[in-house]
């Protein structure tokens, strides 16, 4: 993982969400871009296909670029980032600025980085769910949401939802890097493995190839958002890995499930990669 991006406003999420990036990207040696996004001046609010667009295009101004940009430069002296134009083996801080929405942007941006750090968003609707969304589904690439009350430092102590799916497993697999950085990392199997994909003993012996131990947790499954919390709980974890919309996206989006709950409830910082 080499690259990791940070789409930047001037709101006081995107500090945080800059501490982390820069916290990962020197345990990963990796690289962080910043990216500010900002809607043409010629865009109208009212054909805007959702509320979280139309609050972003109200808000957007040239002060907000220009404080984005300081913001972004301020985190990366504050990391010992040195601000860089062309791409390096080393790792440096880049700035980058876009004009469009987010939906087309993060099919562009997102897939020419090994991970986007967003923040969780307060509400349904608003523009850091836009982003959010944006990130998981437009990009293909994992990305890492934090809570509102997120510590600056986190993937020393990792637990895995395992559930034997596509997902989840193509999740593993991008972000072995942080995982061969963690101290300690829980695989945690809700209820009988009894699908088709491969077992979280499976799992233990992949990992072992890179280097990782990892430690296996089956709980019943009776209450799998419960039981996944309580077993981060016991594991003291930083940082809960999963798969994405297992399920179909809309039934989980409209009904709710496992991805919706961790996207809008857990209380631990969560990694997810859908597609």
């Amino acid at each position: 993982m080499r690259v990791v991006l940070v789409p930047v406003s001037n709101r006081p999420e995107s500090k945080q969400a800059l501490a982390v990036a820069f916290h990962l990207g020197a345990r990963l040696g990796a690289s962080v871009k910043g990216c500010h996004m900002r809607p043409h001046r010629y865009d109208d609010t009212r054909f805007a296909p959702s509320t979280g667009e139309t609050e972003w295009k109200k808000r957007a101004s040239k002060s907000s670029r220009a404080e984005a940009r300081s913001l972004f430069q301020e985190m990366a002296a504050a990391a010992a980032y040195p601000l860089r134009r062309k791409a390096s083996t080393e790792p440096a801080a880049y700035w980058d600025e876009k004009v469009g929405s987010p939906a087309k942007l993060m099919g562009i941006v997102g897939p020419m980085a090994d991970l986007i750090v967003v923040n969780r968003p307060s509400r349904s609707g608003s523009i850091a769910d836009m982003f959010l969304a944006s990130a998981l589904h437009e990009s293909g690439r994992p990305v890492l949401i934090l809570p509102r009350s997120a510590q600056k430092r986190l993937g020393s102590r990792i637990c895995i939802g395992w559930n034997q799916t596509d997902e989840a497993a193509r999740t593993v697999a991008a972000v072995t890097p942080l995982l061969a950085t963690a101290d300690t990392v829980t695989i945690v199997s809700c209820g009988p493995e009894d699908r088709a994909g491969p077992k979280s003993r499976q799992l233990v012996d992949y990992l072992a190839h890179h280097g990782i131990k990892a430690d296996s947790v089956k709980t019943r499954g009776l209450d799998i958002e419960g039981e996944l919390q309580q077993a981060c709980k016991d594991a003291e974890a930083d940082l809960l890995v999963a798969g994405a919309y297992s399920k179909n996206r809309w039934r989980e989006k409209i009904l709710g499930g496992t991805t919706e709950w961790l996207i809008r409830e857990s209380k631990l910082p969560v990694l997810l990669q859908h597609g």
